[in-house]
């Protein structure tokens, strides 16, 4: 297993090899991520910023030992020796980490993961809570629809049912960032917040009754809260304002919670009946075009060759570059390659 030493030396032979090539070459900045769906996440972000004067390399934070991880990603490369060294000491003007945000953000620095996260000028974070959070922004899934099934009819509204989804989970969303910022997550998990934020039952004819059920979860889960802590009020409060001013709003909380229970259990499912509704469309108006029963065959063949994987479409979907939060990302490396 590589040392954290042998990570510094790799950090300096960066700098050294960038300076020892010739003036008209490009400059080589490495960026570790966590884990292979985000090499293609933060090759999108920073193609952006490569020019004649300097280029991108993603990749995972070890080749020997195949760790992933956020955990590795800050752990090999912003200590050693198991104490804490000064950022530029490791990463540096051409070694940069990029990761989730998590709730790292949203804590403020009350773990010394946070405070790594949110404080080094060569760590990038989400600010949402993970990739598949801006993969599944919800102005863009109209977009993924159609690149799933070839029809660009707007039979659902994503934009107003993920607000709503947002406005119910706010206020135990509240409580979950909480607990983490002063300790108490063992008695509320990120784990326990996604079971009741599941909508369950979704119906494309009647999202209204998923929207109830997570309200009536809510105020179940808030209820025996209040029991468990009930001189919490202050600082339920206090977080909230906190979370509010850092870009947290309730209609748009679905970015914060944890990517991966969005991406799979309420998204994925979503776009799943959404897009089947719009598959059985389209198969309608060829099956009752008027043509040759050859002619409707082959086009049927043609149509259904030409579908692709939801989730697969959800990975690859961009469309969430005009999100507020993504911008912010941008401005922050447009910050730091600004210093060069």
């Amino acid at each position: 297993m590589p040392s954290r030493l042998t990570d510094h030396i790799n950090s300096r032979y960066f700098e050294a090899a960038n300076a020892l090539t010739s003036k008209k070459a490009r400059r080589r900045i490495v960026a570790y991520v966590e884990s292979y769906d985000d090499i293609y996440f933060w090759r999108t972000v920073l193609s952006e910023f490569e020019d004649d004067k300097r280029y991108f390399e993603v990749m995972l934070p070890s080749k020997i030992n195949l760790t992933r991880g956020k955990k590795s990603v800050l752990m090999n490369f912003l200590e050693e020796g198991g104490k804490s060294v000064g950022d530029g000491d490791i990463l540096g003007r051409d070694m940069i980490a990029c990761v989730d945000a998590d709730y790292d953000y949203l804590i403020q620095g009350r773990t010394h993961q946070s405070r790594r996260v949110i404080s080094s000028p060569y760590v990038f974070h989400t600010y949402v809570y993970a990739i598949e959070n801006f993969q599944c922004y919800a102005p863009s899934l109209h977009n993924v629809c159609v690149s799933v099934t070839l029809n660009d009819h707007r039979i659902f509204d994503f934009r107003d049912y993920f607000a709503q989804f947002s406005e119910a989970i706010f206020p135990l969303f509240v409580w979950s960032v909480m607990v983490y910022r002063n300790g108490n997550y063992p008695k509320f998990s990120i784990t326990d917040f996604c079971r009741i934020a599941d909508p369950g039952g979704f119906s494309v004819q009647n999202p209204a009754a998923s929207i109830n059920n997570v309200r009536r979860k809510v105020r179940t889960k808030i209820n025996e809260l209040q029991r468990q802590f009930p001189d919490a009020k202050d600082e339920y409060l206090s977080t909230k304002a906190d979370i509010l001013s850092l870009g947290v709003t309730p209609p748009t909380t679905y970015l914060y919670i944890q990517g991966h229970h969005l991406f799979d259990t309420v998204v994925s499912p979503i776009l799943s009946k959404v897009c089947n509704l719009l598959r059985q469309e389209r198969q309608n108006e060829i099956y009752h075009a008027v043509a040759h029963r050859t002619q409707k065959r082959n086009e049927m063949s043609c149509y259904e060759n030409s579908l692709q994987d939801i989730k697969v479409m959800l990975k690859k979907n961009t469309g969430y570059m005009s999100c507020e939060q993504f911008q912010r990302l941008q401005s922050d490396i447009h910050n730091y390659l600004g210093t060069d």
